[in-house]
């Protein structure tokens, strides 16, 4: 799941002076790997990663969990956690105090608006309101192979609120992924997302707002709202046919999944071994993969409760030639890593 924008913001990590830059690198030194394949595997960007390396931007609560699970170590005990953006209440309460200084309250009495607001409402509003204020047509996708990559895209690294499904994606490394699934969705649900870069923060944001498609989603057993917290899950029919599961699969690794490098040290000489890593918060979605990778016929191993890893070259090969995979990053990591070409 991306950091910058998870659908539901985390919260943020406030460690004292010097101690951020000294909690990262513990962690790198505990997982072996290079600063590149660290961002990769916690999946930010290394500008994010270098932002935090300063401390000039403060880690998020899950990524900071993420990577607690992934090195064995203990959470530390010496940070504090604050609410996203909580600088934003501070200057807002600041700009607030000097509006109403200089202007008194603005806009007059609040009571009279909205008495005066609900008389055209009634009277004339609601039959003259714009076409964006109603449902937009939806066409209820078929349950094929396509729709269920889909869902496991959006279980990876997608949000659910009342009225839009979001995808949050790298906008470095997950480029041209982002117009793969721009175009599944217009594919699948027949609506032209809409994309928006962040300049704030290194993300794409594919979005459909359709009211629609989230009482859709959520018909099919999906929940709104946050996936952790939920311990959100695959369709029941998905799971019930091999290629649709084969698919969803491939849609939560391509989002959820990373490869990287375990290297170790013995007798002075380093061996390195490709792992392919699907991690997630939620264990519904840890047992599917868990069971799907055992029933094509891999042999999966669960690391720290957290991920589900694939760690016999022959294995990863296997699933790029059978699985396959929609975000090109994770072959051309694998063939860096002297893999399939």
């Amino acid at each position: 799941m991306s950091e910058s924008l998870n659908s539901v913001a985390s919260k943020r990590v406030i460690f004292p002076e010097g101690k951020q830059k000294e909690f990262l690198l513990e962690i790198k030194t505990a997982l072996k790997v290079s600063w590149s394949d660290f961002s990769s595997i916690i999946k930010i960007s290394q500008r994010t990663l270098t932002d935090w390396k300063n401390e000039k931007r403060p880690i998020s609560l899950l990524v900071l969990e993420k990577m607690c699970g992934l090195a064995k170590i203990k959470i530390p005990e010496n940070i504090k956690t604050k609410e996203p953006f909580w600088w934003t209440v501070k200057a807002g309460k600041i700009a607030g105090r000097k509006v109403y200084k200089k202007y008194g309250i603005v806009g007059g009495n609040l009571e009279n608006r909205k008495a005066k607001w609900r008389e055209w409402y009634e009277k004339t509003g609601k039959e003259s309101l714009p076409k964006n204020f109603h449902r937009k047509i939806f066409n209820t996708p078929n349950k094929n192979e396509s729709l269920s990559e889909l869902i496991g895209i959006i279980l990876g690294d997608g949000g659910i609120n009342k009225r839009q499904v979001t995808i949050t994606l790298n906008k470095e490394d997950d480029k041209d992924y982002s117009r793969f699934v721009a175009n599944l969705i217009e594919k699948v649900l027949k609506i032209k997302p809409s994309v928006y870069e962040r300049k704030d923060a290194f993300v794409i944001n594919i979005v459909v707002s359709s009211t629609n498609l989230v009482d859709f989603l959520i018909s099919m057993g999906i929940k709104t709202g946050n996936k952790v917290k939920n311990q959100v899950d695959v369709p029941l029919w998905i799971k019930k046919d091999t290629g649709f599961k084969k698919c969803c699969l491939r849609g939560l690794m391509d989002t959820d999944g990373c490869i990287f490098n375990e290297c170790h040290r013995i007798n002075k000489k380093t061996y390195c071994y490709p792992r392919l890593s699907f991690v997630n918060h939620s264990k519904p979605l840890l047992l599917f993969a868990m069971e799907t990778t055992k029933e094509l016929g891999f042999s999966p191993k669960i690391r720290n409760n957290r991920s589900v890893n694939l760690e016999k070259r022959e294995d990863i090969e296997k699933y790029f030639s059978t699985v396959g995979t929609s975000n090109k990053k994770h072959l051309d990591r694998f063939i860096k890593f002297g893999g399939i070409g």
